[in-house]
Order: C-alpha cells, then structure tokens, then sequence
C-alpha cells in the first residue's frame, strides 16, 4: 500500500536511524586496526581497516540518498523520490570497484616481494574481535533491509560483507605467514578482490533493473486473477509494471462490454484499482485503460 507522507518520513526514518549506528561500528572497527596496524607495523591489518573506512563512506552515501528519497511527491517529481535511493545504491556499487582495484594490485605487489606484517596474538584477536563485529552488523542490516526493502541497507550490507571477506583473507595470511608460507597470502587477497567485485555488480545489476524500468512482476498471472474477480471485466490484457520492490508501478488494459455507460466503466476502473492495491500492498500506482471488447482481436 502506498506510504503517506508521514509514512514515508516514518520508513526512512528508520532507515537513517540504522545507517548511523552502523557508520559507529564501522569507524569502531576500521580505527581500531589502523591503530593496530601502525602500532605493530602490520601493514594487512592497517590495509584491511583503511578498506573498513570505506564502510564507513557507504554509510554516509546511503544517509544522502535517503533524504532525497524521502522527499513527498512534488510538480517535479509527481512519481515520489524513491528512485533515489536505488541511484545512490550504484555509489556504494562503484566503492566496491575501487576497493576490489586496489586489493587485487596489492595483492599483485605482494606477489613480488612485498615486506610481510608482523604476527602475534594481538593480531589474532583484534582481527577476530572486529571480524565478529562485522559479521553481526552485516547479519542485521541485511535482514532489516529485506524487511524495510530498502536498496540502500542491502547494498550497504553486501559491502559489509566484502568487508568480512578481507578479513578472513587477512586472517588467513596471518596464518600461513606464522606457519612458513607467505606467497598464499596474495594469492587469497587477489582471490577476495574477485568476490568484492561480483558484490558490486550484483548492486549494479539491481539497480539498473530499477532505474532502467525493467519489469518487477515477472508473472502477471497474479495481476490477472484479481483483475477478472472484478464484476464487468471480460478480459485484461497489456499488463506493464515496473519500480521497485516497496514501490510498484502497474498499467494494464481491460476489456468490457462495448455498451457499458462511461460512469460504470469508470467505477469498474476504480474498483481494479482498488483491488490491485488490495492484492499486491507494494503497488503504489495503478493506471487501468477500459477497452469496449468488440474492437479487441
């Protein structure tokens, strides 16, 4: 069902109330190992929290694309601004790249005799201390994203979760660098680079669905049940939809009888309408062309 306005700030509300208290863990976790990292001369570590800031920096994209996104409805912007939350989606995307870029070429320099970090069990446990941070804060904003459908919460959560991967690998390299083999720690930083860049393009993958309108009901046979329980409908046909997942958009073509008066068609119009939205609550928008059935082949 469509969000009113107080709704709507309500929704996003809760969104930004999520995205700061995760920006404090983030900045938590990523000052806590650049303090390590430099205080040990554990160059990985140090690495691995400049790569949690970025965390951090998504964070701050996602609280920017929400106030947009929760502005009302406007002459401008008669459809709402949702779409801007998806946009801004596509910067966390696009810090996924740099971030993957940049381990992967670390990962190649390592190849070639980069200096190695120093390993203890302070290592150990501020790497795992922040590795259970992250895996708890990634948990949470994914299912509060699927829960609020919010673009920006999955997306941001998908980047905690490349966050997560460079730990491990740099857990990892802690361990085979204890043990005697130091060449797997690149070879695993490389490897992590790779998964970092699917999450990025998974993000560009769903976003650009939204920005682009593709279609967001994939099977309209739903569409088609609760459109011909509407008395007076003969037939529907022509059924578009796109948006997003909180917000769709519907158009459809139905088919009455060709000497219906225009005022009962308009109430069987309305009455769809209404049924549709009844339906399906994410469906904000519902455009229904009447059609005499005569003059459909």
């Amino acid at each position: 069902m469509e969000l009113e306005p107080l709704g709507l700030k309500n929704h996003y509300l809760r969104i930004k109330r999520i995205l700061i208290a995760i920006l404090a863990l983030n900045w938590a976790i990523a000052f806590a190992k650049i303090i390590y990292g430099l205080f040990s001369n554990c160059s990985s570590i140090t690495a691995d929290g400049f790569h949690s800031l970025s965390d951090g920096a998504s964070n701050i994209i996602g609280l920017v694309g929400i106030r947009l996104a929760a502005q009302p409805t406007d002459s401008d912007h008669p459809y709402g601004h949702r779409k801007y939350e998806t946009l801004y989606s596509l910067g966390i995307a696009f810090l996924l790249f740099i971030v993957a870029f940049n381990l992967a070429k670390e990962g190649i320099n390592r190849l070639h005799g980069a200096s190695l970090p120093r390993v203890d069990i302070f290592s150990f446990a501020v790497m795992f201390s922040t590795l259970a941070v992250n895996i708890a804060v990634a948990r949470y904003e994914y299912a509060k994203g699927k829960a609020l459908q919010s673009d920006i919460l999955v997306s941001d959560s998908l980047h905690t979760r490349a966050d997560i991967l460079t730990s491990l690998s740099v857990i990892a390299a802690l361990v085979v660098i204890k043990i005697g083999y130091p060449l797997i720690d690149p070879i695993i930083t490389i490897l992590i680079s790779c998964f970092i860049a699917y999450s990025g393009i998974r993000i560009t993958k769903e976003a650009s669905r939204v920005l682009c309108d593709s279609t967001i009901i994939t099977d309209p046979n739903e569409i088609v049940r609760i459109v011909l329980a509407v008395r007076g409908v003969k037939a529907c046909h022509k059924i578009r939809t796109r948006g997003r997942p909180d917000d769709i958009h519907i158009d459809l073509h139905v088919q009455v009888n060709p000497d219906m008066h225009v005022d009962k068609a308009h109430k069987i119009s309305y009455e769809i309408e209404e049924a549709i939205k009844k339906g399906i609550p994410q469906a904000n928008d519902v455009i229904v062309h009447i059609e005499p059935k005569e003059k459909i082949g």
